[in-house]
Formats: structure tokens, C-alpha cells, sequence
């Protein structure tokens, strides 16, 4: 199955390896340093121009939504 993340951009649920809230983690020291890392290989996608919502990793790229966090959770059948 395959969850959408806005932009016409979807992604296999098989490689998400988690969902996460943009405002909630991006204050945490290693979720920084883990950005910063994929940043340098070039593997961050920002899937729109607009206010980022949600963090989304998959196993070889961090996709950068401005779909909510519970909005993608919910989409992908997870509880909220």
C-alpha cells in the first residue's frame, strides 16, 4: 500500500520508518543532528513550499510535509 503526502507525492508504507510532528521533534538535539546528516547526502525531499507539518523517514530519504502529522497517521491506519 501506499500513503500520500501531499504534492502528488507518495511513498511505499513498507519503507516508512516513522511519522513524526515537526514541532515536537526538531527541538531534540539528535533529531537535528539525524537532519543534519541526510541534509549533507542530499536526501531530504520537501514535498511542498508550504509551513511544514510532519516529518516523514523512510529508509533512504526524510520526506519534509506540510500534511499534518495525524492527518498522515491516520491515512496510513494508525491511531493518532
Amino acid at each position: 500500500m501506499y500513503l500520500y503526502l501531499g504534492s502528488d507525492v507518495v511513498v511505499d508504507d513498507k519503507e516508512i520508518l516513522g511519522i513524526f510532528d515537526i514541532e515536537k521533534v526538531t527541538v531534540d538535539k539528535y533529531m537535528k543532528e539525524y537532519l543534519n546528516f541526510w541534509q549533507k547526502k542530499g536526501q531530504i525531499y520537501y514535498v511542498s513550499l508550504d509551513m511544514p507539518k510532519s516529518i516523514i523517514v523512510a529508509s533512504d530519504t526524510v520526506y519534509i510535509s506540510n500534511v499534518s502529522c495525524d492527518t498522515l497517521k491516520k491515512r496510513a491506519g494508525l491511531t493518532a
